[in-house]
């Protein structure tokens, strides 16, 4: 499958969206919560970070892939 430019663009797009915003979230957590609260909240930091992580790597790994297949036509 051959993902366009655009579309790869998008994706290293998104992966520094969602990297600023959830360490932004995380480091903007309040005091004087249980300790649940911070629990949840680093759990969906951390995942959301490797799912950011994978998709900036899709995006960089199609980018590349059409920039090498653009000059064999």
């Amino acid at each position: 499958m051959q993902i366009s430019r655009k579309i790869a663009a998008f994706l290293i797009g998104l992966a520094a969206f969602m990297i600023f915003e959830w360490i932004n979230l995380g480091l903007n957590l309040g005091d004087g919560r249980a300790t649940s609260f911070y629990v949840v909240h680093g759990i969906l930091v951390a995942v959301n970070l490797v799912l950011a992580l994978v998709l900036g790597a899709i995006g960089l790994r199609a980018l590349r892939a059409s920039r090498g297949s653009r000059g064999s036509l």
